[in-house]
């Protein structure tokens, strides 16, 4: 941090020695060594903190990418879904009529459904996870209607 040698640093406790006297130069001594580690302390902080700062800053320069990369791929995929959809359709179409524009909903691909339903137009069928199934207990045994209160 300074270039400071030996002979710089005799002359400074020489110095300090005359000026401040002996009795009070052990205590001043330790002030000075207590305020200077305070001091590389709050360096050593303030350093963490710009290297936190600049990786998070990083990390979000790399979020931005993969998400415009994923905006891409989706967009991509999106468009070679309409082509293959629009090929389908003229393919299917019986001769001299007009194809119709088909519309896939993302969510419908997922589900389930076959496909020649979706091409069609029609609903897919609710999946299990949708169906609401009623709870039933073993013979014998009753639920009540409503919870019992303490008395």
């Amino acid at each position: 941090m300074f270039d400071i040698g030996f002979s710089e640093l005799l002359v400074i406790a020489v110095v300090a020695l005359i000026v401040i006297g002996p009795e009070r130069l052990p205590k001043v001594a330790r002030t000075a060594g207590l305020l200077s580690g305070r001091l590389r302390r709050y360096v050593n902080d303030v350093k963490a903190d710009i290297s936190r700062e600049m990786q998070l800053d990083e990390l979000k320069k790399m979020q931005q990418e993969v998400a415009d990369r994923i905006a891409a791929a989706e967009s991509t995929v999106r468009h070679e879904m309409h082509e293959v959809a629009s090929s389908v359709a003229q393919d299917i179409a019986p001769p001299g009529e007009e194809t119709a524009e088909l519309t896939v909903h993302q969510g419908d691909l997922f589900r389930g459904a076959p496909q020649e339903d979706l091409l069609h137009g029609a609903s897919p069928e609710p999946t299990f996870s949708d169906a609401v199934v009623p709870e039933k207990t073993p013979a014998g045994l009753t639920t009540p209607a409503t919870p019992t209160e303490r008395t």
